[in-house]
């Protein structure tokens, strides 16, 4: 039996919307709380060793998030769908709507019917939401980096200065947070290792240089290879820290830029990224025809089989996306080749196995 009536075709179609829509929430749920729980480690680190504010943390976990959804929503899509359709085969529920006139072919209905509106959610993450998120994040960077070092340490904390060769404690801070009470700092040299301490200290710039002037203490030196110290107080003292920071003026970076400026761009490395952002979208959709045309019939296999071979296929499809975007960003391939070679062919390939396994061409070879 080769048709089926209407009704059983919106009973098939909404039974398999509605699982593969739980499927995609549960799984997208279970890899956020994975990945924001990384995020949040990473952060931390980051915090603890002076290269974001404190502050920042949680903005730049959610700016982070959203330049990582698109990746997750791919993977959520895929699995749930490979989930499904191995579950319907283990179920032998695939075997009653085949022997009711379901081809597998026909299955591309209700998939379609449940990935456009996520396809849609994911063509705007991709091309607004995420390179949005990443300018915010680098605006953040850029003006935690302009602040001077005493604005960075948060009062009752020792933290390590940029560059690291500075330690600084300070007690509180003046409430523009340009002048630190009771500081206390370590300088290290290759050869040499001062002890600091201040009763204030503020930062200040001259001639391009900034100079940290202290108030108030007293020095202790140590010159590491012999072991000798020597001691002095001061009222003033004044040390160098570097230059002074200025607006960057560096280009800005391709993942921070617009889809529109890429795609008016003539630079090499804006055209990696657009092949990234289309391959992205595009690679979602194939992903969907991969997990339906790789579903297992042979139900004596173990679960977890499916879910390995969906991560393993993901894994493979998004190693070639960085690929081709290097490629591109490198001149070894233009734009459009790049990405139409590359998940065009995937996308005909797998169209070629779903009909090859769907049997339409063995009905048609009979009839003939």
């Amino acid at each position: 039996m080769d048709v089926i009536d209407w009704s059983a075709q919106m009973l098939f179609d909404s039974s398999l919307r509605k699982e593969l829509e739980r499927g995609v929430v549960g799984t997208l749920l279970v890899l956020v709380t994975v990945v924001l729980t990384m995020i949040l480690i990473r952060m931390l680190g980051l915090a603890a060793k002076g290269n974001v504010a404190v502050t920042d943390v949680s903005v730049l976990m959610g700016f982070t998030l959203v330049g990582q959804l698109p990746v997750l929503i791919s993977l959520a899509l895929f699995v749930a769908v490979v989930s499904l359709l191995n579950r319907l085969y283990r179920d032998t529920e695939m075997l009653v709507w085949q022997a009711s006139g379901v081809r597998l072919l026909r299955m591309l209905r209700p998939l379609w019917q449940m990935s456009w509106p996520i396809l849609l959610l994911l063509a705007g993450l991709t091309f607004w939401a995420r390179p949005w998120a990443q300018q915010q994040m680098d605006i953040l960077k850029l003006r935690f980096e302009q602040r001077s070092d005493i604005a960075r340490v948060s009062p009752g904390q020792f933290q390590t200065s940029a560059d690291g060769q500075r330690v600084f404690f300070i007690d509180s801070h003046s409430d523009a947070e340009t002048v630190g009470k009771n500081v206390f700092i370590v300088l290290s040299e290759p050869e040499t290792e001062a002890v600091v301490n201040a009763r204030e200290g503020r930062i200040e710039v001259h001639d391009g240089l900034r100079y940290l002037n202290l108030h108030q203490g007293e020095r202790v030196e140590t010159h590491l290879p012999t072991g000798e110290r020597r001691r002095s107080q001061f009222e003033n003292a004044r040390i160098l820290l570097g230059e002074a920071p200025s607006a960057d003026t560096s280009p800005q970076r391709a993942k921070s830029k617009s889809t529109l400026a890429l795609m008016g761009s003539a630079l090499l490395e804006d055209h990696g990224e657009l092949a990234w952002r289309i391959g992205s979208v595009w690679s979602c959709l194939n992903l969907v025809l991969i997990g339906l045309a790789s579903a297992s019939p042979q139900v004596r296999r173990a679960n977890s089989w499916s879910l390995m071979w969906a991560l393993l296929a993901f894994i493979a499809y998004f190693n070639l996306l960085s690929l081709s975007q290097s490629w591109v960003a490198t001149g070894k391939l233009p734009l459009a080749p790049a990405v139409i070679g590359l998940h065009g062919a995937i996308m005909l390939g797998t169209l070629a196995l779903l009909y090859w396994r769907d049997g339409s061409w063995r009905r048609m070879k009979a009839h003939a």
